[in-house]
Order: C-alpha cells, then sequence, then structure tokens
C-alpha cells in the first residue's frame, strides 16, 4: 500500500510568513498549497505574535499535516531581529506542538542546498527550481511563500535520513532536548515556558 503524508513548511516572519504544503505519494510529491501571511500593517509584536500562531492553527486543521518543517532563523548582527524572528518561529512551532505533529528545523543554508544543490542560492533560483519540480504555472511576487514550500520540499528529500536536523514530536521532547525545568503540572498544563531558564 502506497503511503501517503502531507508536509506543512513554514518561514516564520514578523512582517511576512510564508508556508507551503506538499502532499507525498509513495517517492513522488505533489504541489497542494503555497501562500503568505502579511503582517506588515499590523505595529504591535505581540499582535503579530497572536496572528502567526492562530494561522498556523488554522492552517494544521483544516490541511491535517503529518509533518512540519520549519526555516531557522538566519543569525544576523542585529540582535533584536534575530530576537523577533526567533520569537516567530517559536510560536508557530508551538501551534504545531499543541496538535502534537513532529516539526523539524532547517537552516537557509540547508534548504537552499536541498532544493538547487547550493547552500548560497538566491530566493529567485529556489523559487525557479520549486516551480520546475512541482510545475508551478507561475509564481508569487513576494517570495517569502516560496521559502515556506521550499522548506516542505527540503524535508521530502531529508525523510529517512538520520540526520536531518532539529525534530520535535511534542511539548515534551522539545522541552526535553532543549533542557527547559519541567514546570509544576507538566508541560501540558503550562503555556509559557520561560526560556530565559534554558541551561546553556
Amino acid at each position: 500500500m502506497i503511503k501517503e503524508k502531507i508536509i506543512l513548511g513554514i518561514d516564520p516572519g514578523t512582517t511576512i510568513m510564508g508556508f507551503g504544503l506538499i502532499k507525498v505519494v509513495g517517492k513522488n510529491m505533489l504541489f497542494l498549497q503555497l501562500n503568505e501571511l502579511d503582517l506588515k500593517k499590523y505595529d504591535d509584536h505581540y499582535l503579530k505574535l497572536k496572528l502567526i500562531f492562530e494561522r498556523t492553527i488554522e492552517l494544521i486543521d483544516t490541511h491535517h499535516p503529518d509533518e512540519i518543517a520549519i526555516e531557522a532563523p538566519f543569525f544576523g548582527k542585529n540582535v533584536q531581529s534575530m530576537l523577533k524572528l526567533g520569537r516567530a518561529q517559536g510560536v508557530a512551532m508551538a501551534a504545531g506542538l499543541s496538535r502534537e505533529i513532529p516539526i523539524t528545523e532547517y537552516s537557509p543554508k540547508k534548504i537552499k542546498m536541498a532544493i538547487t544543490g547550493n547552500g548560497n542560492a538566491s530566493k529567485e533560483q529556489v523559487a525557479k527550481m520549486l516551480q520546475s519540480l512541482l510545475g508551478l504555472k507561475t509564481l508569487p511576487k513576494n517570495l517569502d511563500a516560496t521559502d515556506g514550500l521550499a522548506a516542505a520540499v527540503c524535508h521530502f528529500y531529508n525523510s529517512g535520513k538520520i540526520e536531518i536536523g532539529k525534530s520535535y514530536t511534542g511539548w515534551t521532547a522539545f522541552v526535553k532536548q532543549n533542557s527547559i525545568p519541567v514546570p509544576k503540572g507538566g508541560v501540558r498544563n503550562n503555556l509559557i515556558v520561560d526560556l530565559r531558564t534554558k541551561k546553556k
């Protein structure tokens, strides 16, 4: 019997969150959806995080993905930007973890390498390769959406490999792998985990 699964790929951001969905049938992948959540019109950072969480939950409840692939934040020199991106990623991950969906992180370089064979490829090169691989008729004007789709395709190519990045199967696994002390009542009953207590 041919195995089928749906992969949701997310490129988290506080300006635009790109996402894409593919369906895997055996060793073949089929394009399902490509879109973005535009957050530019909102000034409140916490409102943006709320919208990212809600949109991710909506995608999960609508498409029922079996796995989620998330692009890890790019480590730049701007600490504030890194912090905001990390929060956006964490909120998207929290949405997936709350639905008990396995999550895997991939670095931007690893995603580019998986799609194009070049870890330094441009957004345009990644988008064009995705268009060719999945038979997309057109590409969106904003390529953040294709970045989310690229994460899903990267996960497809890396499925079955031993080392595919950081993976989490639920709150308990996330807490354990990140050495976060478990609060009283367990991780399920505590929505806020103070990451400042994370051991280095």
